[in-house]
Protein backbone atom coordinates (compact mmCIF):
# COMPACT_ATOMS: atom_id res chain seq x y z
CA UNK A 1 0.00 0.00 0.00
CA UNK A 2 1.06 3.25 -0.87
CA UNK A 3 2.92 5.06 2.29
CA UNK A 4 0.84 8.35 0.88
CA UNK A 5 -2.66 6.57 0.70
CA UNK A 6 -5.56 7.64 3.16
CA UNK A 7 -7.65 4.43 2.41
CA UNK A 8 -7.49 2.30 5.68
CA UNK A 9 -5.82 -1.24 5.87
CA UNK A 10 -8.95 -3.81 5.88
CA UNK A 11 -7.89 -6.46 8.24
CA UNK A 12 -8.97 -10.35 8.55
CA UNK A 13 -9.27 -11.66 12.48
CA UNK A 14 -9.03 -15.78 12.45
CA UNK A 15 -9.10 -16.70 15.87
CA UNK A 16 -11.76 -14.69 17.84
CA UNK A 17 -9.82 -16.71 21.40
CA UNK A 18 -8.65 -14.69 24.55
CA UNK A 19 -5.94 -13.02 22.60
CA UNK A 20 -7.56 -12.64 19.03
CA UNK A 21 -10.43 -10.90 20.99
CA UNK A 22 -7.82 -8.77 23.14
CA UNK A 23 -6.14 -7.66 19.24
CA UNK A 24 -9.67 -7.40 17.96
CA UNK A 25 -10.60 -4.86 20.59
CA UNK A 26 -7.42 -2.76 19.93
CA UNK A 27 -7.92 -3.13 16.10
CA UNK A 28 -11.24 -1.61 16.21
CA UNK A 29 -10.70 1.27 18.85
CA UNK A 30 -7.43 2.05 19.28
CA UNK A 31 -5.05 2.10 16.24
CA UNK A 32 -5.26 4.44 13.52
CA UNK A 33 -5.40 3.83 9.84
CA UNK A 34 -7.20 0.27 9.69
CA UNK A 35 -10.79 -0.94 9.85
CA UNK A 36 -11.28 -4.37 11.73
CA UNK A 37 -13.82 -5.98 8.23
CA UNK A 38 -14.06 -9.53 9.49
CA UNK A 39 -13.18 -12.54 11.74
CA UNK A 40 -13.78 -15.80 11.71
CA UNK A 41 -13.06 -18.47 14.37
CA UNK A 42 -13.88 -22.41 14.50
CA UNK A 43 -15.95 -22.00 17.37
CA UNK A 44 -18.51 -19.75 15.61
CA UNK A 45 -20.30 -18.61 18.67
CA UNK A 46 -16.51 -16.68 19.81
CA UNK A 47 -16.80 -15.13 16.49
CA UNK A 48 -20.43 -14.19 16.82
CA UNK A 49 -20.03 -12.76 20.46
CA UNK A 50 -17.03 -10.55 19.31
CA UNK A 51 -18.36 -9.37 15.87
CA UNK A 52 -21.81 -8.24 18.11
CA UNK A 53 -19.69 -6.66 20.37
CA UNK A 54 -17.25 -4.60 17.96
CA UNK A 55 -19.99 -3.99 14.81
CA UNK A 56 -17.98 -6.68 12.61
CA UNK A 57 -19.40 -6.98 9.06
CA UNK A 58 -18.03 -10.44 8.00
CA UNK A 59 -18.44 -13.66 10.99
CA UNK A 60 -17.78 -17.17 9.75
CA UNK A 61 -16.58 -20.38 11.36
CA UNK A 62 -13.64 -20.50 8.18
CA UNK A 63 -10.82 -18.21 7.30
CA UNK A 64 -12.45 -18.78 3.88
CA UNK A 65 -14.32 -15.80 3.65
CA UNK A 66 -11.40 -13.36 4.45
CA UNK A 67 -8.94 -15.27 2.61
CA UNK A 68 -10.64 -14.79 -0.58
CA UNK A 69 -12.17 -11.43 0.51
CA UNK A 70 -10.04 -9.30 -2.40
CA UNK A 71 -10.81 -6.28 -0.27
CA UNK A 72 -9.07 -7.50 2.44
CA UNK A 73 -5.07 -6.37 2.84
CA UNK A 74 -3.80 -8.28 5.62
CA UNK A 75 -4.93 -11.17 8.27
CA UNK A 76 -4.15 -11.49 12.19
CA UNK A 77 -3.73 -14.74 13.45
CA UNK A 78 -4.07 -15.88 16.48
CA UNK A 79 -5.74 -19.24 16.52
CA UNK A 80 -4.50 -22.53 18.07
CA UNK A 81 -0.54 -23.04 17.29
CA UNK A 82 -1.23 -26.16 15.50
CA UNK A 83 -2.88 -23.93 12.84
CA UNK A 84 -0.58 -20.70 12.45
CA UNK A 85 1.79 -22.00 9.73
CA UNK A 86 -0.90 -23.70 7.56
CA UNK A 87 -2.50 -20.25 7.43
CA UNK A 88 0.60 -18.40 6.71
CA UNK A 89 1.21 -20.00 3.64
CA UNK A 90 -2.72 -19.69 2.59
CA UNK A 91 -2.37 -15.79 3.26
CA UNK A 92 0.40 -15.60 1.59
CA UNK A 93 -0.81 -17.31 -1.23
CA UNK A 94 -3.62 -15.08 -1.46
CA UNK A 95 -0.74 -12.26 -1.52
CA UNK A 96 -2.54 -10.98 1.94
CA UNK A 97 -0.13 -9.21 5.01
CA UNK A 98 0.40 -11.48 7.86
CA UNK A 99 0.59 -10.53 11.57
CA UNK A 100 0.46 -14.19 13.53
CA UNK A 101 0.43 -15.27 17.25
CA UNK A 102 3.82 -16.93 18.23
CA UNK A 103 5.16 -19.63 18.14
CA UNK A 104 5.04 -20.00 13.97
CA UNK A 105 5.09 -23.82 14.80
CA UNK A 106 6.39 -26.24 17.07
CA UNK A 107 8.22 -27.85 13.84
CA UNK A 108 11.36 -26.29 12.15
CA UNK A 109 9.97 -27.83 8.98
CA UNK A 110 6.70 -26.38 8.82
CA UNK A 111 8.13 -22.69 10.20
CA UNK A 112 10.15 -23.60 6.87
CA UNK A 113 7.42 -24.11 4.86
CA UNK A 114 6.00 -20.81 6.00
CA UNK A 115 8.71 -18.60 5.44
CA UNK A 116 9.16 -19.68 2.24
CA UNK A 117 5.42 -18.84 1.42
CA UNK A 118 6.01 -15.69 2.29
CA UNK A 119 9.11 -14.49 0.59
CA UNK A 120 7.90 -16.15 -2.35
CA UNK A 121 4.39 -13.86 -2.51
CA UNK A 122 6.48 -11.07 -1.45
CA UNK A 123 4.21 -10.32 1.70
CA UNK A 124 4.98 -8.88 4.73
CA UNK A 125 4.82 -11.55 8.35
CA UNK A 126 5.27 -9.80 11.85
CA UNK A 127 5.43 -12.38 14.63
CA UNK A 128 3.49 -11.72 17.98
CA UNK A 129 6.79 -11.22 20.46
CA UNK A 130 4.89 -8.40 22.15
CA UNK A 131 7.23 -7.84 24.74
CA UNK A 132 9.64 -6.10 22.66
CA UNK A 133 7.41 -3.54 22.91
CA UNK A 134 6.98 -3.02 26.71
CA UNK A 135 8.05 0.50 27.63
CA UNK A 136 10.34 -0.20 30.04
CA UNK A 137 11.83 -3.52 27.92
CA UNK A 138 12.39 -1.29 24.97
CA UNK A 139 14.06 1.86 26.88
CA UNK A 140 16.38 -1.04 28.26
CA UNK A 141 17.62 -2.39 25.07
CA UNK A 142 18.14 1.39 24.08
CA UNK A 143 20.37 2.19 26.81
CA UNK A 144 21.96 -0.91 25.97
CA UNK A 145 22.76 -0.07 22.48
CA UNK A 146 23.65 3.30 23.26
CA UNK A 147 26.60 1.98 25.67
CA UNK A 148 25.38 3.13 28.87
CA UNK A 149 26.32 -0.07 30.27
CA UNK A 150 29.71 -0.26 28.44
CA UNK A 151 30.18 -3.77 26.67
CA UNK A 152 27.38 -6.21 27.49
CA UNK A 153 28.75 -9.36 29.77
CA UNK A 154 25.81 -10.86 31.28
CA UNK A 155 21.76 -11.15 30.75
CA UNK A 156 19.49 -12.44 33.76
CA UNK A 157 15.66 -12.99 32.64
CA UNK A 158 13.51 -14.05 35.55
CA UNK A 159 9.41 -15.16 33.79
CA UNK A 160 7.20 -16.11 36.28
CA UNK A 161 3.32 -16.86 35.63
CA UNK A 162 1.14 -16.50 38.84
CA UNK A 163 -0.73 -19.66 38.06
CA UNK A 164 -0.14 -23.08 35.99
CA UNK A 165 -2.53 -23.53 33.19
CA UNK A 166 -4.94 -26.22 32.33
CA UNK A 167 -3.34 -29.31 32.04
CA UNK A 168 -5.25 -29.27 28.55
CA UNK A 169 -3.22 -26.62 27.22
CA UNK A 170 -0.11 -28.31 29.12
CA UNK A 171 -0.48 -30.94 27.02
CA UNK A 172 -0.82 -29.53 24.02
CA UNK A 173 1.44 -26.40 24.33
CA UNK A 174 4.37 -27.87 23.31
CA UNK A 175 6.11 -27.90 26.71
CA UNK A 176 7.30 -25.22 28.60
CA UNK A 177 10.27 -23.90 27.07
CA UNK A 178 8.42 -23.54 23.37
CA UNK A 179 5.27 -22.26 25.36
CA UNK A 180 6.88 -19.94 28.55
CA UNK A 181 10.53 -19.83 27.66
CA UNK A 182 9.83 -18.92 24.13
CA UNK A 183 9.33 -15.14 25.01
CA UNK A 184 12.05 -14.92 27.47
CA UNK A 185 14.56 -16.58 23.95
CA UNK A 186 13.23 -13.81 22.30
CA UNK A 187 14.08 -11.17 24.63
CA UNK A 188 17.45 -12.16 24.99
CA UNK A 189 18.51 -12.00 21.67
CA UNK A 190 16.30 -8.64 21.30
CA UNK A 191 18.39 -7.10 23.90
CA UNK A 192 21.73 -8.40 23.07
CA UNK A 193 21.28 -7.90 18.96
CA UNK A 194 23.69 -11.11 18.76
CA UNK A 195 22.78 -15.28 17.80
CA UNK A 196 22.87 -17.88 20.32
CA UNK A 197 25.11 -20.11 20.02
CA UNK A 198 24.95 -22.82 22.42
CA UNK A 199 22.10 -23.61 25.30
CA UNK A 200 22.03 -25.67 28.34
CA UNK A 201 18.82 -26.20 29.92
CA UNK A 202 17.82 -27.77 33.51
CA UNK A 203 14.36 -28.39 34.31
CA UNK A 204 11.91 -30.20 36.60
CA UNK A 205 8.62 -30.70 37.97
CA UNK A 206 8.09 -28.48 41.15
CA UNK A 207 4.69 -27.32 41.26
CA UNK A 208 2.16 -30.15 40.21
CA UNK A 209 3.19 -33.84 39.21
CA UNK A 210 0.38 -33.54 37.15
CA UNK A 211 2.55 -31.28 34.75
CA UNK A 212 5.29 -33.84 34.87
CA UNK A 213 2.47 -36.53 33.91
CA UNK A 214 1.35 -34.94 31.01
CA UNK A 215 5.03 -34.90 29.95
CA UNK A 216 6.41 -31.26 30.69
CA UNK A 217 8.02 -29.26 33.52
CA UNK A 218 6.95 -26.30 35.24
CA UNK A 219 10.35 -25.28 36.86
CA UNK A 220 13.46 -24.61 34.74
CA UNK A 221 16.74 -22.92 34.27
CA UNK A 222 18.36 -21.94 31.09
CA UNK A 223 22.27 -20.81 30.46
CA UNK A 224 22.82 -19.04 26.80
CA UNK A 225 25.87 -18.64 25.15
CA UNK A 226 25.78 -15.68 22.39
CA UNK A 227 28.14 -15.85 19.21
CA UNK A 228 29.33 -12.13 20.50
CA UNK A 229 30.52 -13.92 23.77
CA UNK A 230 28.01 -12.91 26.07
CA UNK A 231 26.61 -15.20 28.52
CA UNK A 232 22.25 -15.08 29.82
CA UNK A 233 20.06 -16.95 32.11
CA UNK A 234 16.99 -17.18 32.44
CA UNK A 235 14.42 -18.82 35.04
CA UNK A 236 11.55 -19.82 34.56
CA UNK A 237 8.45 -21.01 37.38
CA UNK A 238 5.04 -21.66 36.49
CA UNK A 239 3.59 -20.58 39.75
CA UNK A 240 5.00 -17.33 41.76
CA UNK A 241 2.47 -17.04 44.46
CA UNK A 242 3.04 -13.32 44.70
CA UNK A 243 1.81 -12.20 40.97
CA UNK A 244 3.60 -12.34 37.51
CA UNK A 245 7.26 -11.85 38.28
CA UNK A 246 8.82 -10.30 34.94
CA UNK A 247 12.51 -8.97 35.75
CA UNK A 248 15.49 -8.13 33.38
CA UNK A 249 18.91 -7.39 33.88
CA UNK A 250 22.53 -6.03 31.95
CA UNK A 251 25.66 -6.12 33.02
CA UNK A 252 28.28 -4.64 31.46
CA UNK A 253 31.56 -3.48 31.61
CA UNK A 254 30.69 0.61 32.41
CA UNK A 255 27.46 -0.66 34.48
CA UNK A 256 24.17 -2.57 34.94
CA UNK A 257 20.76 -1.61 34.10
CA UNK A 258 17.64 -3.04 35.17
CA UNK A 259 14.01 -4.15 34.54
CA UNK A 260 12.13 -4.33 37.61
CA UNK A 261 8.11 -6.01 38.18
CA UNK A 262 5.46 -3.37 37.42
CA UNK A 263 3.23 -3.01 40.72
CA UNK A 264 -0.58 -1.50 40.19
CA UNK A 265 0.66 1.70 42.50
CA UNK A 266 3.44 2.57 43.53
CA UNK A 267 2.49 4.13 46.87
CA UNK A 268 3.91 2.56 50.05
CA UNK A 269 3.77 2.79 54.08
CA UNK A 270 6.05 2.53 56.32
CA UNK A 271 4.81 1.36 60.05
CA UNK A 272 6.61 -0.34 63.09
CA UNK A 273 6.27 -3.44 61.16
CA UNK A 274 8.31 -2.49 57.78
CA UNK A 275 7.60 -1.21 54.73
CA UNK A 276 4.83 -2.58 52.65
CA UNK A 277 4.04 -1.99 49.21
CA UNK A 278 2.20 -3.72 46.22
CA UNK A 279 2.70 -6.78 44.94
CA UNK A 280 3.11 -7.07 41.05
CA UNK A 281 -0.13 -7.55 38.30
CA UNK A 282 -1.20 -10.51 38.59
CA UNK A 283 -2.02 -11.41 35.22
CA UNK A 284 -0.31 -10.84 31.82
CA UNK A 285 -2.53 -9.24 30.00
CA UNK A 286 -2.58 -6.28 32.50
CA UNK A 287 1.43 -5.89 32.63
CA UNK A 288 1.70 -6.11 28.79
CA UNK A 289 -1.73 -4.45 27.83
CA UNK A 290 0.28 -1.21 26.55
CA UNK A 291 2.85 -4.11 24.36
CA UNK A 292 0.01 -5.26 22.85
CA UNK A 293 -1.42 -2.50 21.57
CA UNK A 294 1.93 -0.91 20.02
CA UNK A 295 3.17 -4.33 18.24
CA UNK A 296 -0.18 -4.13 16.33
CA UNK A 297 0.29 -0.31 15.92
CA UNK A 298 3.84 -1.09 14.31
CA UNK A 299 2.16 -3.91 11.96
CA UNK A 300 -0.63 -1.79 10.81
CA UNK A 301 2.36 0.95 9.96
CA UNK A 302 4.36 -1.22 8.07
CA UNK A 303 1.57 -1.87 6.02
CA UNK A 304 0.90 1.39 5.03
CA UNK A 305 4.26 2.28 4.94
CA UNK A 306 5.14 -0.61 2.65
CA UNK A 307 8.41 -1.18 4.99
CA UNK A 308 9.49 -4.55 6.72
CA UNK A 309 7.70 -5.15 9.95
CA UNK A 310 10.05 -5.30 13.30
CA UNK A 311 9.77 -8.85 13.99
CA UNK A 312 10.68 -10.78 10.99
CA UNK A 313 9.99 -14.45 10.69
CA UNK A 314 13.10 -15.27 10.92
CA UNK A 315 12.83 -13.61 14.32
CA UNK A 316 10.04 -16.07 14.80
CA UNK A 317 11.77 -18.92 13.70
CA UNK A 318 14.93 -18.41 15.95
CA UNK A 319 13.34 -18.87 19.55
CA UNK A 320 11.87 -21.93 18.39
CA UNK A 321 15.21 -23.28 17.22
CA UNK A 322 17.09 -22.45 20.87
CA UNK A 323 13.50 -24.37 22.10
CA UNK A 324 14.52 -27.42 21.09
CA UNK A 325 18.07 -27.19 21.72
CA UNK A 326 16.72 -26.60 25.41
CA UNK A 327 15.11 -29.48 25.11
CA UNK A 328 17.46 -31.64 23.89
CA UNK A 329 19.50 -30.13 26.19
CA UNK A 330 17.30 -31.25 29.26
CA UNK A 331 17.03 -34.66 28.32
CA UNK A 332 20.71 -35.47 27.11
CA UNK A 333 22.26 -33.32 30.05
CA UNK A 334 24.58 -31.47 28.24
CA UNK A 335 25.12 -28.10 26.31
CA UNK A 336 23.75 -28.22 23.00
CA UNK A 337 24.73 -26.18 20.22
CA UNK A 338 22.31 -24.25 18.33
CA UNK A 339 24.36 -25.56 15.11
CA UNK A 340 23.28 -29.39 16.18
CA UNK A 341 19.48 -28.38 15.66
CA UNK A 342 19.79 -26.15 12.18
CA UNK A 343 21.76 -29.37 11.08
CA UNK A 344 19.74 -31.90 11.97
CA UNK A 345 16.38 -29.65 10.60
CA UNK A 346 18.55 -29.67 7.00
CA UNK A 347 19.34 -33.19 7.42
CA UNK A 348 15.54 -34.77 7.17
Amino acid sequence: MDATSSRKVRVGLIGAGRIGSVHAEHLAYRIEGVELAAICDIHLPSAEKCARKLDIPICSDTPEEILENKSIDAVVISSSTDTHATLIQAAAYSGKDIFCEKPIDHDLSGIDAALEAVRKAGVRLQIGFNRRFDPSFRHLREKVRSGRVGTPHFVRITSRDPAPPPIEYIKVSGGLFLDMSIHDFDMARYLIDSEVYSVFALGGVRIDPAIGDAGDIDTALISLQFENGVLASIDNSRQAVYGYDQRIEVFGSEGVILAENVPPHRTFCSDRNGVHGPLPLHFFMDRYIDSYIEEMRSFIESVRAGTEPSVSGSDGKAPVVIGLAAQKSMIEKRPVLISEIQQGVNQS
